[in-house]
Formats: C-alpha cells, structure tokens, sequence
C-alpha cells in the first residue's frame, strides 16, 4: 500500500469528523433557538423527554453526516 493513500484517508476521516461534531453543535443550537423551552435547562432538570429528542438529533445528524464522509472516502 502507498503510504499517500493511507494519510490521505486519515486525513479525510479526520476533516469528517470534525464535520460531523460541527454539524452537531450546530443541530443542538438550531433545536434549542426553535423550540419554545431551554433545552439545556430542561436536561440540567433530568427531562427524560428532552433527552431522548436531543440523542436522536445526534444520532440522525451523526449518520446523515457520517454516511456523505464515507462516500467522499470510496
């Protein structure tokens, strides 16, 4: 294997990730400007509710955003 090939690919999986994090800090400020609550004060108060929705948020952005970056990989 080409060592360019290898680092490149490492590279790619880094920018990806940085992506995906970035693009769930962003999903997390966007959720919590349209909704009428603190969504972050609501979890400092346990809401169960509250927490389930934030996860999915993370996990639907995780994988939208994941699955554009391993594409970009093939």
């Amino acid at each position: 294997m080409d060592f360019s090939i290898i680092a490149l690919n490492f590279i790619y999986a880094i920018l990806g990730a940085l992506l995906t994090l970035s693009t769930m800090v962003l999903g997390y400020k966007w959720f919590d400007k349209i909704t009428p609550f603190s969504a972050h004060e609501q979890l400092e108060k346990g809401n169960v509710a509250v927490g389930i929705v934030v996860g999915s948020i993370f996990i639907g952005l995780g994988v939208a955003v994941g699955m554009v970056v391993g594409m970009g990989l093939n």
